[in-house]
């Protein structure tokens, strides 16, 4: 997993095996090779892009790529110009404030209903001993890259499953949608400090609001699980205001690419 691209890529439709799978599966790849490009920065903010021109540099037919620019385009990483193609979006400091304050209205509601509703026994065991698997991680006084991938990995694990426990699939499609954005994953903005002490310390308390949500969900108390994964969202606000203010270290730039897309101000 490459450390500017964390977050989870919304599901995609499985490469089927009858006659349609080939240009399927070739339509997933294309898409993911080009938002790749995107994250990574090698097809920076603002940079005008050509169906024809991505075609030759990916060496992939037509028809999957138009589907793949169309689909960034959903996603909002891409804008179709008005005399064709495409241009790399950039995103204002509310932009990506709003989809991490959106991000956590919908896991919030998803641990709600997890409560009221009642999650399986199975997914609050597999929950717990993914959070064991991060105390592990967590234990020692800083986070190498290997450290760092480990949470990464694990920390997605977890809340992949509290979405399911909800049992609610019309609520995850949602949440994919937001989750669509650069920034706006559980372990989107992780990677900026990964290597600093204070960054472990937030991971900590990050990782205590897991415990907290966890418990709230197998009592049942749906407001208080709600609450939490609210106010667990408010920790990728702070580190975004303290990237965007320069106070993130010197390994950033090389881990996460992908920052360059955030414009400085409001609007």
């Amino acid at each position: 997993m490459s450390l500017h691209a964390v977050h989870p890529t919304p599901p995609l439709d499985a490469a089927r095996t009858d006659a349609g799978g080939a240009t399927e599966s070739a339509q997933v790849r294309a898409l993911l090779q080009l938002r790749e490009l995107i994250l990574s920065g090698e097809l920076p903010g603002g940079s005008r892009i050509a169906e024809l021109a991505i075609v030759e540099r990916l060496g992939v037919s037509r028809t999957p790529i138009r589907a793949a620019l169309m689909r960034l385009e959903q996603e909002g990483l891409l804008e179709a110009l008005p005399n064709g193609g495409y241009v790399v979006q950039t995103f204002s400091e509310r932009d990506v404030a709003d989809a991490i304050e959106l991000r956590g209205t919908l896991e919030g509601l998803l641990a709600r209903l997890a409560a009221e509703r009642g999650a399986p026994a199975a997914a609050l065991a597999r929950a717990r001993a993914c959070l064991e698997h991060i105390d592990a991680v967590l234990a020692a006084p800083a986070l190498n890259d290997e450290g760092f991938s480990a949470y990464v990995a694990r920390n997605i694990e977890f809340h992949t499953l509290l979405w399911s426990m909800a049992d609610s699939p019309t609520t995850v499609r949602q949440l994919e949608r937001v989750l669509s954005l650069p920034f706006a994953s559980p372990s989107g903005f992780v990677v900026m400090q990964a290597h600093s002490q204070r960054a472990r310390d937030m991971l900590v308390v990050a990782q205590d609001q897991h415990r907290q949500v966890l418990d709230a969900i197998e009592q049942r108390e749906g407001a208080r699980a709600e609450a939490i994964m609210r106010e667990h969202s408010r920790l990728a606000q702070r580190n975004l205001r303290e990237v965007l203010a320069g106070h993130a270290t010197v390994h950033a730039p090389a881990s996460m690419p992908a920052i360059k897309l955030i414009r400085r101000g409001g609007a």
